[in-house]
């Protein structure tokens, strides 16, 4: 009795841990876990998986909501009648300079290149060329970084509310007029997409 009330009252502190990191601030949480964690990262999840400590994320990496990682595999669980006690694990490598997106599952043994996105709902089994976007199930090579940058300033430049203010050295997220910028890009967004919206 006194180690299921143990064990309750050690998640009921973790819960309550957790809740003061931010995504900007959860990389401090994750590498008292073990994992590795490099610097300027976004990070939505609450958890790195079972093996936090087989997870190592580069600098300036955004991770969206319900991204999971998987670094072991549950597929041993057939032969435990044979060795009871088989586990396989793998670690996951994210390197600098990428996004995950929302409801991706990363799997054990892989390695997610540079500058690369993983889209939103992928699954991840093999390792991601750098400077390059996979999607699906499981995650294909879609398209190169550079041209996906390409046709994201194309449309930013039509997207781009006229009288937004940006200080030298802001950015979108960091600026001090965040809330107006917000309201213009609201306007301006649906004007510029009526016909679409109806």
């Amino acid at each position: 009795m006194f180690r299921l009330i143990w064990n309750i009252f050690q998640r009921i502190r973790a819960a309550y841990e957790i809740r003061k990191y931010t995504p900007n601030t959860i990389a401090e949480y994750f590498r008292q876990q073990g994992a590795q964690v490099g610097e300027r990262c976004y990070i939505v999840p609450r958890s790195l998986g079972m093996e936090p400590y087989l997870v190592k994320i580069g600098n300036h990496v955004a991770i969206a909501r319900g991204v999971l990682f998987n670094t072991h595999d549950g597929g041993p669980w057939l032969f435990r009648d044979e060795v009871p006690d088989m586990q396989v694990f793998g670690p996951i490598v994210i390197e600098d300079n990428c996004v995950i997106g929302a409801n991706a599952i990363l799997f054990a043994n892989v390695r997610i290149g540079p500058n690369s996105i993983v889209g939103a709902g992928s699954i991840v089994i093999n390792d991601v060329p750098p400077n390059t976007i996979v999607m699906g199930v499981p995650a294909r090579p879609f398209g190169s970084v550079e041209k996906y940058k390409e046709k994201c300033l194309e449309r930013w430049n039509t997207q781009r509310p006229p009288d937004m203010v940006l200080e030298p050295g802001e950015t979108w997220w960091n600026s001090r007029h965040f809330e107006q910028n917000r309201r213009k890009l609201r306007r301006h967004l649906t004007q510029l997409f009526k016909d679409q919206l109806g």
